[in-house]
């Protein structure tokens, strides 16, 4: 008789097999008859380990499974049972029978057996635990939600909301952080751990997975003296408190917190602080209460991993408060701390700061009782942008002193742009920077207001077109060629004309204040038709109204309305040119000063129209006028057809001459020279009697 093959199973060793497989295998296994009920099972099966056969065989799915989601599970098995189609690696989660405090999550698989029990098909079931390895999975999802998630402004609060919603749920039932407000400030860090009793602001609470307290967030306080906050705050050490019913982790009588949070059901928790290289910025502090595990070691050191990340965008975020702070401190010092109270035009502005950009405004009081109006905005943020705002500002604020006309002004500006712009590449770069063709620096609107023509001459480089209100209230975009913005060097830019009725209002803004939106401009339309209230109002109002429309960036606007001097303000002669006539123009003037009561400056004003009238008969060309102007100041102006620029000497004891301009400059407020396309004028402001000087007198 030939050997049995070794291979070839027997009975016997297939049932022993069997048995092994039903009492030693690591997974659990179930053989489920048609019924779903147990007909055997692995005794060795975590959660089921020390369970008494009757409270297992026998039973149907739903009772010895009572702590998973049984639904979705028989219909798993049912199917299974109908079509004969297997299952594999089907998750679960749910509680142990024998141990309902501890998470399980179980891998599930599943096939038919057509003959389970009394040539009846069932379902063999085989659950491997997958706890740990789910729970490693579980930790690196968080971390990477971390890196993808949290720090993506460079806003502390956002942050911390962000940091809240990667723990709650997936760690926590409720989360706090708790922020130093020295940080919020954005005041350098100290380099050392936080002291005792030092303020902080709670940045975010979360209590849900879309439970926000925001209306809490940002309130100033100081946690309770000898808890796991303030510890880790001093220390700078992570906390963990397992079990506050076993744990004396403070004094419950110093600490209301202590005794409210058993209250709310906490169980466990953890303080980790927010700490970067050289600070500690924060506390973050995870609460359970609906989960019945307590936190364990690998959940301190996953949270902490976690709050290293969030600690380095709050890091970054308050630099870039303390970077925004300081050019927002630099930009507001460079703007006008207050406009000039003119006579001829009442003025509003309005400035909202988001990001410490390099918005400017100003208001200039030029010769001959007209008005410089300045909108503009230099490209970026940060301190550099304010800086090169506020060296711009003063160069244009020259140049308009010097009665440049405004296409002139904006070319002499385009050239100061570039070489400003050159010259800080050449500082970051460390050798010769060039700006490139078509290089962008700022954008610029300039406008000159004549009262005595009702007239408005005004040029753009690249900025947006001002609106004109008329008296009546209605809108229109001013008609200007808008030019190329400042920065190219070779710039060319026109000039707009238009007359300007009295009560008419100008609005000069930057970009930032309609964000390119339609329906911002309407608004901003809609609330500049309002002309029976202050500027101040409208200003208001503007700000008011387009509060929800603002980008995210600085705006500023400038309202100016028209108030025209009247006909018996000024006066105006066309003189010959022949020396004979400067005692005729003296006679006029003094009989001009007595119509409008300032007999007490006839002499000196008669004076320096005696040295006027004379250097532009001698040394200019005809025709010569002579116009005398009455507002905040006297203005004299005399007016030729030569463009020779007058030019003032300290003449010496033995000269005999070259006295004149030096007299008119020693008896004049401000005086200087103005270009026209044809001709020149050179004028002369004296303060009237009872206004004292807005200025120290320059000859410039």
């Amino acid at each position: 008789m030939a050997d049995a093959d070794p291979y070839l199973g027997t009975r016997a060793s297939d049932s022993a097999v069997l048995e092994a497989l039903f009492t030693q295998a690591p997974l659990g296994l179930f053989l489920l008859d048609e019924h779903l009920r147990v007909r055997r099972y692995n005794t060795s099966s975590r959660g089921l380990r020390g369970m008494a056969a009757e409270r297992v065989l026998g039973r149907t799915l739903e009772e010895v499974s009572s702590g998973f989601d049984t639904t979705e599970l028989g219909v798993l098995v049912r199917e299974t049972l109908r079509t004969g189609q297997s299952v594999l690696r089907h998750t679960l989660k749910g509680t142990p029978a024998t141990r309902p405090d501890e998470d399980l999550t179980v891998s599930v698989s599943m096939f038919r057996v057509d003959d389970a029990a009394d040539g009846q098909p069932g379902v063999l079931m085989a659950v491997e635990d997958v706890t740990e390895r789910e729970a490693a999975r579980a930790r690196l999802d968080l971390l990477y939600d971390t890196r993808r998630t949290v720090g993506t402004t460079l806003d502390a609060t956002t942050t911390a909301r962000e940091l809240a919603g990667v723990l709650v749920p997936a760690l926590a039932d409720a989360v706090t952080v708790h922020i130093l407000d020295a940080v919020l400030r954005g005041e350098p860090h100290r380099g050392e751990p936080a002291e005792a009793g030092e303020p902080l602001r709670r940045a975010a609470y979360l209590n849900g997975p879309d439970a926000h307290a925001a209306e809490r967030d940002r309130i100033l306080e100081t946690l309770p003296l000898a808890t796991p906050f303030t510890r880790s705050l001093e220390d700078t050490t992570p906390r963990l408190v397992s079990r506050l019913d076993t744990e004396g982790v403070w004094p419950s009588e110093l600490s209301e917190h202590a005794r409210a949070l058993p209250t709310a059901g906490v169980h466990s928790l953890m303080a980790v602080p927010l700490v970067v290289p050289d600070a500690v910025l924060g506390v973050v502090t995870l609460y359970r209460s609906e989960r019945p595990q307590p936190y364990t070691q690998q959940d301190l050191d996953l949270v902490v991993q976690v709050a290293s990340r969030a600690a380095l965008g709050i890091g970054h975020a308050s630099s870039y408060a303390r970077e925004r702070n300081t050019a927002t401190a630099l930009q507001r010092h460079l703007l006008p701390s207050r406009t000039p109270e003119l006579t001829t035009v009442e003025t509003a502005h309005l400035y909202l700061p988001v990001r410490a950009g390099g918005d400017w405004f100003d208001v200039i009081e030029l010769s001959g009782a007209r008005v410089g109006l300045v909108v503009g905005e230099v490209v970026g943020h940060g301190i550099e942008v304010a800086a090169m705002m506020g060296r711009l500002r003063t160069a244009l604020r020259t140049l308009a002193e010097l009665d440049l006309e405004p296409d002139e002004l904006l070319t002499h500006i385009d050239e100061i742009a570039a070489r400003l712009a050159s010259e800080n590449i050449a500082d970051e770069l460390g050798h010769d920077g060039a700006i490139p063709a078509g290089g962008r620096v700022a954008t610029c609107a300039y406008a000159v207001y004549d009262p005595v023509k009702r007239r408005l001459t005004l040029a753009s480089a690249g900025h947006p077109a001002p609106l004109l209100v008329s008296p009546e209230g209605e809108v229109a975009t001013v008609d200007v060629d808008t030019g190329p913005a400042l920065g190219t060097a070779h710039g060319t830019y026109e000039t707009a004309t238009h007359s300007l009725d009295d009560g008419a209002v100008l609005c000069l803004y930057t970009d930032g204040l309609l964000a390119g939106s339609e329906e911002a401009a309407d608004t901003l339309r809609r609330v500049l038709t309002h002309q029976d209230r202050a500027l101040s109002e409208t200003a208001d109002a503007v700000a008011h109204a387009l509060a929800d429309d603002q980008a995210d960036d600085d705006a500023v606007m400038l309202l100016a309305r028209a108030r025209g001097l009247s006909d018996d303000q000024a006066a105006h002669w066309d003189l010959p040119s022949d020396p004979s006539v400067v005692g005729a123009a003296r006679s006029l003037a003094g009989r001009q000063l007595a119509a409008w009561g300032l007999e007490d400056m006839a002499f000196q004003t008669e004076l320096i129209i005696s040295e006027l009238v004379t250097n532009a008969i001698r040394y200019g060309e005809g025709p010569v006028s002579l116009r005398l102007i009455r507002d905040r100041h006297l203005t004299c102006e005399v007016t030729d057809g030569s463009n020779t620029s007058p030019h003032m000497r300290r003449a010496h004891d033995t000269d005999e001459g070259g006295r004149g301009l030096y007299l008119v400059m020693s008896m004049s407020h401000r005086w200087g020279t103005r270009y026209a396309a044809r001709g020149k004028t050179v004028w002369s402001q004296q303060s009237l009697p009872g206004r004292p000087d807005d200025g120290a007198a320059s000859p410039w």
